[in-house]
């Protein structure tokens, strides 16, 4: 849950900086289209982010252990 909630968080946290260094290096007045192109641009980095996180974290193993005290029976009981 945690991982999720820092995810999140940085994935705002670029959204955010992307957006603000945007509006200040593309030149005003902005029209309609420039408000796009930033939106757009902030969007396409998120979600690299996003991939790249979730192609580069290890899986997470399976956190139902099996019973240990019964070993599975491979052959019916007599």
């Amino acid at each position: 849950m945690t991982r999720t909630i820092a995810l999140a968080a940085g994935m705002v946290m670029i959204f955010a900086v992307t957006v603000a260094v945007l509006l200040t290096v593309m030149p005003g007045p902005h029209k309609p289209t420039d408000y796009l192109v930033i939106g757009c641009v902030a969007t396409l980095l998120c979600l690299l982010l996003l991939f790249v996180v979730l192609i580069n974290s290890p899986k997470r193993p399976d956190r139902r252990p099996e019973a240990e005290s019964e070993p599975r029976p491979t052959e019916p009981r007599v």
